[in-house]
């Protein structure tokens, strides 16, 4: 009988107590998986002694995790070895059923079955269900959707259709610690809405992991989700001071693909009065919906995060992302009219890409008033197009520098070069000039966002430096 379920998120790197993590995500603290903690949440129907520990928030307790009967894991690409270095831990010093899923263990099973005993692919939500039933009974795994070894081969159980009925509100008790770090201003409050994207870009993973239709939660769970998200994070610092950042994030990978399911959710939140500052992220169409724009301020928006990726249609062109330049410039243009800030994704390392391109990115963003950016060497997660098409390409397949950092040979630039303009493209944008330019003439909310950024930026900016000798040396 199950008596006891623990699930592990990782991070790379690890959780430590730093007074940095207070102000700057990203070096030793990030955003737990909403994702994770709604299976867990899932899971606790069946099992009561169950409970998440992510490595983005805290340390694991050991004693605790080595006890248990069922260890999940879940993993993206970026700190796929460290789960892989936990579940070997678990291995070796317990008796527990040590299980791995999420994006890049469903995406990449043949390798990451090697370091456990199942992975359970695709959305677990109704799967860990079946699987802790399974084990409660007889103990075999004749379900869709389980990848495991048997004697040295794999087995594919088949196929899963996902999951319909996606109305969860995760249960933030049952993360490890959260109570505490949700008063840290890097700890945003999060709640994900909706599945699944309707368009192509070849490097997107989003696709093959969620499929291409969306399927969205209902109206009233996501507002019951946004008021609770709401009510655990308006919490104080210590006990004295007040959480500066309070902004919402809406975490879907575009919360507009459904239309009239969005405008139903904006209209929801200012009906029932929800004062908060939201942020979400969308392709740039949305620019150009003067409905929903005007819908996204009434209802407390303070910023989109547009997917721009490039600023050349041959790039859009390669990685099959219907846009263009124009259509770009004109939907930021026309969503700052509407009062609300834009924040931009970039990537670097397209075929047409050569010096200079970092540069082009950072005037961009300045040019532009874009308030904040991600930007990132080409991304390959295992078994999409982009991957597929330049496997060959890779320089290698460790997976933790697979966070940013350049890990493939481009057509027109060196890695080395590559890895070059990245670093100066975030050094121009987080400057110390910027800085205290932000400082001096950003609202409160951006002062702030802007200084954890430049602190941010800077250490990435760092461990980039640390792999140009190295790609340096593959250069030559």
């Amino acid at each position: 009988m199950i008596r006891k379920i623990r699930f592990i998120e990782p991070s790379n790197p690890p959780y430590r107590r730093a007074l940095r993590n207070f102000f700057t995500n990203g070096k030793f603290i990030r955003n737990p998986s909403v994702g994770t903690l709604m299976v867990t949440t899932i899971a606790q129907r069946l099992v009561e002694d169950t409970l998440m520990y992510s490595e983005s928030i805290s340390e694991i307790v050991w004693d605790d995790v080595l006890d248990a009967d069922i260890v999940f894991i879940g993993i993206f690409t970026f700190n796929a070895q460290r789960g892989y270095e936990l579940a070997q831990y678990i291995k070796k010093n317990s008796s527990a059923v040590v299980v791995m899923g999420g994006m890049h263990a469903s995406l990449n099973y043949p390798e990451a079955v090697r370091y456990c005993d199942y992975i359970l692919l695709g959305e677990a939500d109704e799967s860990v269900l079946d699987f802790i039933n399974s084990l409660n009974q007889n103990g075999d795994i004749d379900f869709p959707g389980v990848a495991y070894l048997n004697n040295s081969e794999i087995v594919h159980t088949g196929e899963r259709t996902p999951p319909q009925n996606i109305d969860c509100i995760p249960n933030y008790d049952l993360l490890y610690n959260y109570k505490k770090m949700a008063s840290y201003n890097t700890v945003w409050a999060q709640v994900h809405a909706s599945r699944g994207c309707p368009y192509f870009c070849d490097y997107c993973a989003i696709i093959r992991h969620l499929g291409r239709g969306i399927r969205t939660r209902s109206v009233d769970n996501v507002i019951k989700d946004i008021e609770q998200t709401i009510a655990y994070h308006d919490r104080r610092f210590l006990g004295i001071v007040p959480r500066a950042n309070k902004i919402v994030w809406l975490t879907d990978d575009n919360f507009f693909a459904d239309r009239k399911w969005a405008i139903a959710v904006l209209n929801a939140i200012i009906d029932r009065n929800i004062k908060a500052p939201f942020s979400t992220q969308a392709r740039y169409e949305i620019g150009f919906d003067d409905e929903m724009l005007v819908l996204l301020k009434k209802a407390g928006f303070v910023e989109i995060v547009f997917g721009i990726e490039f600023l050349e249609n041959e790039s859009f062109d390669q990685f099959n992302k219907r846009c263009s330049y124009k259509e770009v410039v004109k939907a930021i243009r026309n969503t700052q009219a509407h009062g609300l800030e834009v924040r931009g994704l970039f990537i670097l390392g397209a075929d047409n890409h050569t010096v200079g391109a970092g540069r082009k990115i950072a005037d961009f963003v300045i040019e532009h008033n874009i308030k904040g950016v991600l930007i990132q060497s080409m991304y390959f997660t295992p078994s999409t197009p982009a991957y597929d098409a330049n496997k060959h390409r890779l320089i290698h397949e460790d997976w933790k520098k697979y966070d940013g950092n350049v890990v493939h040979y481009p057509s027109s630039i060196s890695p080395y070069e590559l890895q070059k303009e990245l670093i100066f493209a975030l050094g121009k944008i987080y400057s110390f000039r910027r800085l205290l330019r932000a400082l001096v003439v950003e609202k409160w909310l951006y002062k702030l966002i802007f200084t954890g950024e430049y602190f941010w930026q800077n250490s990435m900016r760092a461990n980039y430096k640390r792999e140009l000798s190295y790609l340096k040396q593959i250069s030559d």
